[in-house]
């Protein structure tokens, strides 16, 4: 499948801005599965430095500095790209077997892969999510079929409400409160997948979206969206990345919808956009996002 994405972020402050910098992730990353086509990111007002880079996780990141002062903000990011489903994964054997080959850490990729299991920011170590975790994972059950059974009880488990959380809630607060959006559901899953051992990774990424039956499709109504990926050496016919996606949101495993665009070890290192500035005062936040399949 071929798809355009356009991301639009509008900033409009109350006081104006003298100065300002921005740390961006809103180019999408390239692999086998997801290769681009044509991008271009636009910012008005244009920029006085635009540096674009890797970062830790090798994501896209740019930043940017604008000395002009301005009373509104607006970042544009177009990307062409063709997505190619991604080869199938096997069971993964025991979930054991991945558990004690990050804590044995006798080579570089179960080395690295302990950064996965080690908390974040916005996800902590939690009782709470252990104990969540622990009737998916019965002993010798194999990983890919224990971690999607997780991903199915936590769908349930939780309630879409978009007005029940923000960025600074706990993993223990949304399973308490038993709702959140797509951000939490993968925090949650990723909390508990790293208190019995395992390497887990949050992805942020757009979700291809189609309009009800018999209704037009609305420009801009799509959101950005999370998910997760779990990490085994064990993932045998998947190739040398030996990662699988799961979706808790919408309870499936991602294919050619899922289209991503960072990841890390929370939402804090793949915000999409933040910035320090001098002035600006009250501002308001509009994001309008259009995911579109290309005939």
């Amino acid at each position: 499948m071929i798809y355009r994405v356009k991301h639009v972020t509008s900033y409009g402050y109350g006081v104006p801005v003298s100065t300002s910098h921005h740390e961006l992730h809103v180019l999408l990353r390239g692999s086998p599965q997801q290769r681009i086509r044509a991008e271009s990111l636009l910012v008005d007002p244009v920029p006085a430095v635009r540096r674009d880079r890797f970062d830790w996780f090798g994501n896209r990141a740019t930043h940017l500095a604008i000395h002009e002062r301005h009373a509104h903000l607006t970042v544009t990011a177009e990307t062409e790209l063709e997505l190619t489903p991604p080869p199938p994964v096997g069971e993964g054997g025991p979930w054991e077997a991945t558990r004690d080959w990050v804590r044995a850490a006798a080579d570089p990729e179960s080395r690295a892969a302990s950064e996965w299991v080690l908390p974040s920011p916005h996800v902590e170590l939690s009782p709470a999510a252990r104990a969540f975790a622990e009737p998916s994972f019965s002993p010798g059950r194999p990983l890919a079929e224990a971690a999607q059974d997780l991903m199915r009880r936590l769908h349930a488990a939780l309630v879409y409400d978009q007005t029940a959380t923000d960025v600074s809630t706990s993993v223990d607060e949304v399973l308490s409160g038993g709702r959140g959006v797509c951000q939490d559901f993968a925090h949650v899953q990723i909390a508990c997948l790293r208190a019995l051992g395992l390497p887990a990774r949050y992805v942020s990424g757009y979700l291809v979206t189609a309009p009800p039956p018999g209704k037009p499709r609305l420009v801009g109504a799509d959101a950005s969206h999370a998910w997760l990926s779990i990490r085994s050496p064990y993932f045998g016919s998947s190739g040398p990345s030996g990662w699988l996606d799961l979706d808790p949101t919408n309870a499936v495993v991602p294919t050619d919808r899922h289209l991503t665009v960072a990841y890390g070890r929370d939402f804090g290192d793949v915000t999409p956009m933040r910035g320090v500035l001098l002035g600006g005062g009250h501002h308001q936040l509009s994001v309008s996002v259009d995911v579109a399949p290309v005939s």
